[in-house]
């Protein structure tokens, strides 16, 4: 028996912000990598579900996802807070369009991983302002927000 495999919301999220202008596909993921050489220039962006409901009558999902935006600068005990609050503040534009090109990146259809089936985003918006989070590694910053995700399957 062949397993079909289905989209969800950690796939759909990662796969949505590593398109947002200033960040790239290597910049995002459920997790931060326990390595920070491998991101220390760029910063990192971790994103996990964290509410939200399907729409009950079609394919609609309506998921809020927690990011959080993460910046180090390991030879500091200053942590780089500008930097995190600036790939907060990435992604936060890309839900406001000005432009043609813009609306076209906030509403996309996403290629996923594997044999994932392709989705389309069709609105994304901030829900909670860019916070930071404190409590964590002395030289790492970290910002966190909600973001509404809706999205559908497209097979």
């Amino acid at each position: 028996m062949t397993t079909i495999l289905r989209a969800n919301t950690d796939l759909v999220a990662v796969a949505w912000l590593g398109g947002v202008a200033g960040l790239t596909a290597a910049m995002v993921g459920a997790q931060l990598p326990a390595d920070a050489t491998t991101w220390i220039t760029s910063g990192f962006v971790t994103v996990r579900t964290s509410g939200g409901r399907p729409v009950l009558d079609n394919a609609l999902r309506g998921p809020v996802v927690t990011v959080d935006t993460w910046a180090c600068k390991p030879t500091s005990s200053k942590p780089p807070w500008n930097r995190a609050n600036e790939l907060a503040e990435l992604v936060v534009r890309a839900c406001y369009p000005r432009t043609d090109a813009e609306r076209t990146n906030l509403c996309r259809l996403l290629t996923l991983p594997g044999s994932y089936p392709a989705v389309r985003v069709l609105s994304a918006y901030p829900v909670t302002e860019p916070r930071r989070s404190y409590g964590d590694i002395g030289d790492y910053a970290s910002y966190t927000f909600d973001l509404q995700l809706n999205w559908v399957d497209q097979s």
